[in-house]
């Protein structure tokens, strides 16, 4: 099984706030983000399902209806099509798992 040393991977800025590293495997892809307090996603939906595990900080996660604030520790899931938004409370460390892959993250494909 390959190793990915994520400290390798190159840093970008998809959305202001939002530092990305991201990588895929066969069927998944992975994204690690450092999130600086205030940044925030537009609400948007894909076909790809996430799960978003929170390591540090606080976010206010958004699906569909709902409202949640998450802290280090737990995981959303949000479902395949479902609406979505996040907004970060504290400067947060989070990685999200999306199946399958997401295409933006294909140049890091092991």
């Amino acid at each position: 099984m390959p190793i990915v040393d994520i400290t390798k991977l190159d840093v970008g800025e998809p959305l202001p706030g939002w530092h990305d590293r991201y990588f895929a495997a066969n069927s998944m892809s992975f994204s690690y983000y450092d999130v600086d307090a205030g940044a925030s996603i537009h609400g948007h939906a894909h076909p790809e399902e996430e799960v978003w595990h929170i390591l540090q900080g606080t976010l206010e996660i958004t699906l569909g209806d709902s409202v949640y604030v998450t802290s280090a520790g737990t995981a959303a899931i949000v479902p395949s099509n479902t609406h979505h938004a996040v907004r970060a409370i504290t400067d947060a460390r989070v990685i999200i798992a999306s199946q399958p892959i997401r295409e933006r993250v294909g140049r890091h494909r092991q």
